[in-house]
C-alpha cells in the first residue's frame, strides 16, 4: 500500500507522454508511423493491453479490496508485459524493419528473436532498478530497507543488460560497427560507455552510504545514456537501413503547425509536472505524504 501511495500523485502523468509520443510521430514522421505499427503491431498492441490492466488495477484494488490480490496480480502482470513489450519494440526496431517501397514487406513474426527477447527482459530489469531506488527515496523504515535490497540486486542486473544490448547491437548491422569502432567518430562515441562507467561507479558509491534520492537520479541517467546510445546508432534512420528522418517526416507547413502547439501545450505540462512533483516531495507514511 505504501509503495502505490507513493506514487499515486504523479503516475498518471505518463500517459500523457504515451499519448504525445505516438501522436507525435502520426504527425511528424507518417511513413515511420505506418511501417513501425505495422510491422510491431503485436508487441505494441501487448503493451497497451498492459497498460490498461495495470490502470485498471490500481484503481480497483482500492475499490474492491475483498479481491486486493487479484487487482495486485494484475497491476504487476500488466507492469511486466508492457515493460518487456517497450523492450521487445525497441530490440525489434534496432534489428529492422523489411520495407519495400513504402510499404512494410515483413512477415507478422519477424519482431520476434533473441535479441529482441533479450532487451525485452533488459528493459524489465532496468524499470525494476528505476522502481526500487524510487521506493529508497520515498519510503523509510522496513519497507525502505527492502527496497535498498532489491536495488543492490538489479543493479548489477541492469548493467549486464545494458553491457549484452550494447555488444549485440553491434552483430545486427554494419552500419552500427562503423558508428561505434570506427576512427575518429570513436572518440566522440567512447564518451558514452566512459559516462556510463562513472555513473555506475556514482551509484554503487550512493548505495554504499545510504543516499536517499541520489540512486534514483543516477539510475536515470543510466537510461538517458542508453538512449543516447541508441539515437547514436539509429541517426539518421527512423527505421535503421530502410528510411531516414527526412524520408519519413511530414512536409514544412504540417511540421510548423506542430511545433506552434508544442510550444504552447507542453510548457504547462512540464510546469504542471514539476510542480506535483514539488507538491508531493516528502516522504510516504502509513497514512500518505508527509
Amino acid at each position: 500500500d505504501t509503495a502505490m501511495n507513493s506514487i499515486a500523485p504523479v503516475w498518471d502523468g505518463n500517459e500523457t507522454w504515451l499519448v504525445m509520443g505516438g501522436g507525435g510521430l502520426l504527425a511528424a514522421f507518417p511513413l515511420a508511423y505506418g511501417l513501425i505499427f505495422s510491422a510491431l503491431y503485436a508487441p505494441i498492441i501487448a503493451m497497451l493491453l498492459g497498460l490498461v490492466f495495470r490502470g485498471v488495477a490500481f484503481e480497483f484494488r482500492w475499490r474492491d479490496p475483498a479481491h486486493r490480490a487479484f487487482w495486485d496480480l494484475a497491476f504487476t502482470g500488466g507492469s511486466t508485459i508492457a515493460a518487456f513489450a517497450q523492450g521487445v519494440t525497441l530490440g525489434a526496431l534496432l534489428q529492422g524493419i523489411t520495407v519495400a517501397g513504402r510499404a512494410y514487406a515483413g512477415g507478422w513474426l519477424d519482431w520476434l528473436s533473441p535479441f529482441s527477447l533479450m532487451t525485452g527482459v533488459s528493459v524489465v530489469v532496468g524499470y525494476g532498478l528505476l522502481g526500487s531506488t524510487w521506493l529508497i527515496w520515498k519510503l523509510e523504515g522496513s519497507a525502505q530497507a527492502r527496497a535498498r535490497i532489491w536495488a543492490w540486486r538489479l543493479f548489477p542486473s541492469t548493467l549486464a543488460a545494458i553491457v549484452a544490448v550494447s555488444i549485440g547491437t553491434l552483430f545486427l548491422r554494419a552500419d552500427y560497427v562503423s558508428k561505434w569502432l570506427d576512427m575518429p567518430g570513436v572518440l566522440m562515441t567512447a564518451q558514452v560507455p566512459v559516462i556510463t562507467g562513472i555513473i555506475a561507479f556514482a551509484f554503487y558509491r550512493a548505495m554504499r552510504k545510504q543516499r536517499e534520492a541520489s540512486p534514483f537520479l543516477l539510475a536515470l541517467g543510466l537510461f538517458i545514456l542508453s538512449f543516447i546510445g541508441l539515437g547514436i546508432s539509429m541517426f539518421p534512420y527512423v527505421v535503421p537501413g530502410a528510411v531516414t528522418i527526412w524520408d519519413a517526416a511530414t512536409v514544412p507547413r504540417s511540421q510548423a503547425f506542430m511545433l506552434i502547439g508544442a510550444l504552447i501545450t507542453v510548457p504547462p505540462i512540464l510546469a504542471y509536472t514539476g510542480w506535483a512533483y514539488w507538491v508531493f516531495r516528502g516522504k510516504v507514511g502509513d497514512h500518505g505524504y508527509h
